[in-house]
């Protein structure tokens, strides 16, 4: 009986070919892959730290830093005016830009309502905290913001809105607008896709690109001055609300095509799952395809509600005193004339903050949603 031997042989695991390589060598090729390549590379890394050391050296090392007395930190800005920055006339005019027109003995409460807000953001973050019981926590913040920015009540002295400005007002319209603005996006995306009820469709077509089609600055100009020719003599709606509603109404209708866009990338599988089972067309949109219809509209929400967020600082042409605005009217100062930089550096660097951390969290949500890791 013969017997039969098998060679074996151990093979051992070899990296892929893109692991072995390099990161000098990757860096060389992408950057240095030819003359023309490596003489833009190195022009643009001289060009970028040249930029680098000059703010540095405006901004901290010949700049001037806060001192005991204003008049002495306005001297000393005067005296270094064409060296560096000039960081007092922030200290000094810190509480208009944050805080507008609002009395400054009762700047407190604005701060306080700015401070409710930024938690309830914190806690709206938290996905463990998306239950029915988060709705009543901003309805019961709402009601704490405005008793605080309007007073009247528990001792409170009133303040009239046209009083109110800077970050306040811009936190107020953001969130106010892009709160209601939701919910009237998602219902306009419903009433376009619908096939059963032409009416409505009709309707919210009209809706959604009347509105698209209109410069949101011409919206707020109707608010502003349109608005109060129609109603009623002795009827009177301040400025604040009435920009609000048109910011909310206006958010609305570009919510409505992002979150149509969510809906399109929904499979049809899903549609006939849900039929399948069942389900009535309520809980069908209420618990398989809205669900993974704003999943996939995340990127796009999150986007909208950057650029609105940025979108407030033009309700200055109606005469609402938002952050920029605040910051204009602080630059208007005589005696820190010629500094309008540091202030407006401040200005974005807040507004920075803001939509910075809206973008990692959108990133953040997205990536947890579609399971992968970024």
């Amino acid at each position: 009986m013969g017997m039969h031997f098998t060679r074996t042989e151990t093979i051992t695991a070899q990296p892929r070919p893109m692991a072995r390589r390099r990161l000098g060598h990757t860096v060389a090729r992408a950057y240095f892959g030819n003359w023309t390549s490596g003489f833009l590379t190195v022009a643009l890394v001289l060009l970028l730290g040249w930029g680098a050391w000059s703010f540095f050296d405006w901004s901290v090392r010949l700049a001037v830093f806060g001192h005991g007395d204003p008049k002495a930190a306005l001297a000393a800005c005067r005296a270094a005016v064409l060296a560096g920055a000039c960081w007092p006339v922030v200290a000094e005019k810190g509480r208009l830009i944050l805080f507008g027109l609002y009395p400054y003995d009762e700047q407190w409460r604005p701060a306080l309502a700015c401070v409710v807000l930024m938690l309830l953001y914190a806690l709206s973050m938290w996905r463990a905290s998306w239950r029915p019981w988060l709705v009543l926590v901003w309805l019961a913040a709402g009601i704490v913001v405005a008793t605080l920015m309007w007073g009247g009540v528990l001792g409170l002295v009133h303040v009239p809105d046209d009083q109110w400005g800077g970050l306040p007002v811009t936190l107020l319209l953001s969130t106010v607008g892009l709160c209601v603005g939701f919910p009237i996006g998602i219902l306009l995306a419903l009433a376009r896709q619908s096939k059963n009820a032409p009416a409505l469709r009709g309707f919210a077509v009209a809706y959604i690109e009347l509105a698209r089609g209109i410069p949101l600055l011409t919206v707020l100009f109707m608010a502003s001055v349109m608005v109060p020719l129609f109603l009623p003599v002795g009827v009177e709606v301040s400025k604040l609300l009435r920009v609000q509603v048109a910011i909310a109404l206006f958010v609305g209708a570009y919510l409505a095509e992002v979150i149509r866009g969510g809906l399109a990338a929904v499979t049809l599988g899903q549609h006939e799952a849900a039929d399948a089972i069942g389900l009535n067309y309520t809980r069908k949109m209420a618990l398989v395809i809205l669900p993974q219809a704003l999943r996939y509209a995340v990127p796009g929400i999150v986007n909208t509600f950057i650029s609105f967020f940025k979108a407030t600082s033009i309700v200055v042409v109606v005469g609402i005193f938002d952050l920029m605005t605040a910051a204009k009217r602080a630059v208007a100062d005589p005696d820190w004339q010629g500094f309008g930089t540091e202030v407006y550096l401040f200005v974005g660097l807040v507004y920075f903050i803001f939509c910075f951390s809206m973008s990692r969290y959108s990133r953040s949500l997205e990536a947890t949603t579609h399971g992968t890791k970024r």
